[in-house]
């Protein structure tokens, strides 16, 4: 696929079609970090760190981060 660089208020932009984002598994307004390797740019989505509460959402999953867990008697080696 051929890309066109363009101007962009001071800067210079790149315009991908939707497909070939969906295809790369990125979405409109995703952050990327952009590297040069041997003469090419690569372009990668950057690190999120996901919460708690958004890693429990991708399984439907409810916290109940109020509850304490139960502390029993060691079953181990562990010290307490």
């Amino acid at each position: 696929m051929e890309i066109r660089l363009r101007p962009w208020g001071n800067s210079t932009g790149l315009r991908f079609p939707k497909e070939f984002l969906r295809k790369a598994g990125i979405k409109a307004n995703d952050s990327l970090t952009a590297d040069i390797v041997d003469g090419r740019i690569v372009l990668t989505p950057a690190f999120h760190h996901r919460s708690l509460a958004e890693r429990a959402a991708d399984y439907g999953g409810e916290l109940l981060l109020s509850e304490e867990m139960p502390r029993e008697e060691p079953t181990g080696s562990e010290v307490w």
